[in-house]
């Protein structure tokens, strides 16, 4: 199979990893070749920790896509998460020397530009801008400004700042497990690729993907993202609790969470137990249901309470920013039994549980329907888009190479028709980079720097 016929996305997350080959097919709907996933032994709370563990721990899933797929993996769409990630609000203009003139990509790509000379704390880096609304002169909630006339042009935008040594670190590990990165994404964006459907996202949304080191939050309002941030506490967290609060080792407490947990201990039986095998020769420890939903309880309401506080922090309770489409509870921990009446109850919201497999064609025994494999669908998805972008940005150079040919022939500079002008800007829009693709191009940059 040819390479530029499958797309890969690579999600390092603290207790997986897992790369999903795929493809579109004829109706637009994903269709997934390969499917390998691994133990992330160097990944703590979303940031790596152990460059080899994580390294052999990438090259394992890998081994196990191609296999599954019968392709070799070269290129992948890798997410970033952490709690190092964090966003801010931010409104910027620029006054435009000739507002006779209509306004371009280049006027708003200027406009970024100075956004991007912020000053941030030490160790941190502005890794991307995204525009919300745009306001030409007196006129605000402008959408799309390219074509129109103004003389100030000004914009809000939600700016994404991470530490640049975290994402080294991943850039290495891919690199190192003979990978090549294709773009790097935010998981949270990438999450809401996977599970958010349009009318979500314009009616107001937010998405919690309960991974398990990390829980991320991405909110949405009209079609644009108002709010991005990483929680540093996830399932694994719970599962910690139950190990200590019942005195059994971390896999017992893995499997009581997952096939017994509870977010609701109301909803549980006093008279119910569940018996766990005793280490060498030990006795059998039997264990309280309802315990272990309080054990449970108690940590996930923290959790909710971190979100209801970056909910509060957005303004989601305001009339003008009420989430109409409420809560999206996606990855691995929202498997927990009761968990979206528990986020009824907390946030006063209405919630959902996010499943992944809603934009794949192939799932027939329903292995990818997981919350758990959201984010990796999402960065897929990703994935898929840049490859589509790939056509337009050739159209694009042949088109600017045509009109500099004509431009030498004639000897005159080529004023294109208004039609022509129209198809530029929208191939130009398509081929702008990504929110990956910027990423990744810093990382590059460095490690041409260091070479």
């Amino acid at each position: 199979m040819e390479n530029n016929e499958y797309s890969v996305g690579l999600d390092i997350g603290t207790t997986k990893i897992v790369a999903i080959v795929g493809r579109r097919n004829a109706h637009g709907k994903i269709e997934i070749l390969g499917v390998g996933k691994a133990k992330s032994l160097g990944v703590h709370k979303g940031i790596v920790n152990n460059i080899s563990q994580t390294i052999s721990s990438i090259k394992s899933a890998v081994e196990q896509a191609q296999a599954s797929s019968g392709v070799q993996i070269h290129n992948v769409t890798v997410g970033i998460a952490g709690k190092h990630i964090r966003s801010l609000q931010h409104s910027d203009y620029i006054m435009r020397e000739h507002p006779e003139e209509y306004i371009t990509e280049d006027d708003i790509e200027k406009l970024k530009d100075q956004v991007k000379k912020l000053v941030m704390l030490p160790g941190e880096e502005i890794i991307h801008v995204l525009p919300q609304e745009y306001k030409v002169d007196s006129e605000g909630e402008i959408q799309e400004p390219v074509g129109m006339h103004g003389k100030r042009l000004e914009a809000n935008f939600h700016v994404v700042v991470g530490q640049m040594g975290s994402i080294r670190n991943i850039a290495r590990c891919v690199r190192e497990a003979g990978l090549e990165m294709e773009a790097l994404t935010l998981e949270p964006l990438a999450s809401s690729e996977a599970v958010l459907t349009k009318e979500e996202k314009e009616a107001g949304v937010a998405i919690v993907d309960i991974g398990g080191g990390t829980t991320d939050i991405a909110i949405f309002k009209d079609n644009i993202i108002r709010h991005t941030c990483v929680i540093p506490y996830g399932g694994g967290i719970i599962t910690d609790d139950i190990k200590e609060g019942c005195s059994i080792i971390e896999k017992h407490a893995e499997q009581l969470k997952v096939k017994f947990g509870s977010a609701v201990p109301e909803l549980e039986k006093d008279s119910t137990f569940v018996t766990i095998p005793g280490l060498h020769g030990r006795n059998d420890k039997e264990i309280s249901l309802k315990t272990l939903a309080q054990i449970v309880n108690a940590r996930v309401e923290e959790i909710l309470e971190m979100v209801n506080t970056e909910l509060k922090a957005y303004g989601a309770f305001e009339q003008k920013k009420k989430l109409i489409a409420g809560i999206v509870l996606t990855g691995g921990g929202s498997n927990l039994r009761h968990l979206r009446q528990l986020a009824n109850y907390t946030t006063g919201l209405d919630s959902r549980i996010g499943f992944a497999n809603e934009y794949v064609a192939n799932d027939k025994n329903q292995q990818l329907k997981g919350p758990e494999y959201a984010t990796s669908i999402g960065l897929l998805m990703e994935s898929l888009k840049i490859r589509d972008k790939k056509p337009y940005e050739a159209e694009l150079k042949k088109q600017e190479e045509e009109a500099q040919s004509l431009a030498v022939e004639n000897k005159i500079t080529p004023e294109p028709s208004p039609e022509v002008l129209t198809e530029q800007r929208e191939i130009a829009k398509k081929a702008k980079p990504t929110f990956g693709e910027s990423i990744l191009n810093k990382v590059k940059k460095f490690f041409e720097e260091v070479e």
